[in-house]
């Protein structure tokens, strides 16, 4: 059956609304490329206990080519069924043009998915109508999360013109906005703006590389000649793959500061230093090739992973990443969650 958002958990949309760390779900596999499920669950209860209120899982950081190694569908199982013991938003990947993204909403619908997190990056030239049309039909079967992916690994150009059109939307929950780009993610703001969307649509950054000031900038934009504020209100990230109970901290100390409407001067020193650690682990020097890896080399050290094995065998760290991961990791000790996960660590695995 369609799933409308007024179908799903008040307290869930609650908490989506309020806003919430959500961490992008990686990929546990073993050294012969296969899912290693003890492990992935791990994964899902480390979130769980750190305080994420969501998980995003058949995303770019769980690896797009789950869908090609047939793993979209037992992944996504063994996260729900690893989080079923708590009430948390469950968010999946869909991508693909229109029949395959509906094969994977429906999927995600019947694991018991609340919204599908939709990739545009198959519709390369598809038109802004074709766009709205392939967006409208998913819609009909899940609500939906907008996911505005960055260029530089495999996203698209997308005009605020297009976000209003995708605000106005029914079924249309949050955005997620991860272009890595001031100007793109005002579009993204403008769009929801214009679409009177903003009591719906709630915003989330995935900009990796702004986090703090993301959730710590009121947008203010003008609609018919009223001034209209939104919000980021929570991340949907990769980054909060890893540390992620440091993450929810931070979270928490940014909502505060939102609502009393004073940023202390330390919290733009963290929004730095976060941004110069993602740098390390999204391997910004070597154009994002090792994104993937470094968040599993993160995970690998603190025991989680077992080893940063991908999918595609051709990927892995970048050249330097290694030192740079180690950089960080001794300059901004408060950014982790080591000591938690240490603490956690052997009952995640049992």
């Amino acid at each position: 059956m369609p799933l409308h958002w007024s179908d799903l958990p008040e307290p869930l949309m609650t908490r989506l609304r309020a806003g919430c760390v959500i961490p992008a779900h990686p990929l546990a596999l073993t050294e012969s490329r296969r899912l290693d499920v003890r492990r992935q669950r791990a994964l899902t209860r480390y979130y769980l206990d750190a305080g994420a209120g969501g998980l995003a899982v058949g995303v770019h950081t769980t690896q797009f080519a789950i869908r090609e190694a047939g793993l979209y569908e037992p992944v996504l199982r063994a996260a729900a069924e690893a989080a079923e013991t708590r009430p948390l938003i469950k968010i999946a990947g869909v991508c693909g043009k229109t029949e395959q993204a509906r094969r994977e909403a429906i999927i995600a619908r019947d694991l018991g998915y609340h919204a599908g997190l939709l990739s545009l990056a198959a519709m390369t030239e598809a038109s802004e109508d074709e766009l709205v049309a392939h967006c409208r039909t998913l819609a009909d079967e899940i609500p939906l999360v907008g996911f505005y992916l960055q260029r530089a690994v495999g996203g698209r150009n997308l005009s605020a013109s297009f976000w209003r059109r995708f605000a106005e939307i029914d079924n249309v929950i949050a955005i997620k906005m991860a272009p890595f780009d001031r100007y793109r993610t005002i579009d993204v703001v403008r769009g929801v703006a214009e679409a009177r969307a903003e009591d719906r649509v709630s915003l989330y950054t995935g900009n990796d590389d702004h986090i703090l000031l993301d959730l710590l900038t009121p947008y203010r934009v003008t609609r018919n000649g009223d001034k209209v504020t939104l919000r980021i209100v929570g991340g949907l990230l990769g980054q909060w793959s890893v540390w992620t109970k440091a993450a929810v901290e931070l979270l928490e100390r940014a909502h505060k500061a939102a609502h009393e409407g004073i940023v202390p001067a330390d919290l733009l020193t963290l929004d730095a230093q976060l941004t110069d650690a993602n740098g390390a682990l999204f391997d910004v020097h070597n154009g994002f090739s090792g994104c993937i890896a470094g968040c599993h080399e993160v995970l690998r050290r603190q025991g989680l992973l077992e080893n940063i094995v991908l999918l595609d065998p051709n990927e892995g760290l970048g050249p330097g990443q290694t030192a740079e991961l180690d950089r960080v990791i001794h300059a901004y000790p408060d950014l982790n969650d080591n000591a938690f996960v240490a603490a956690n660590l052997e009952r995640w695995l049992s």
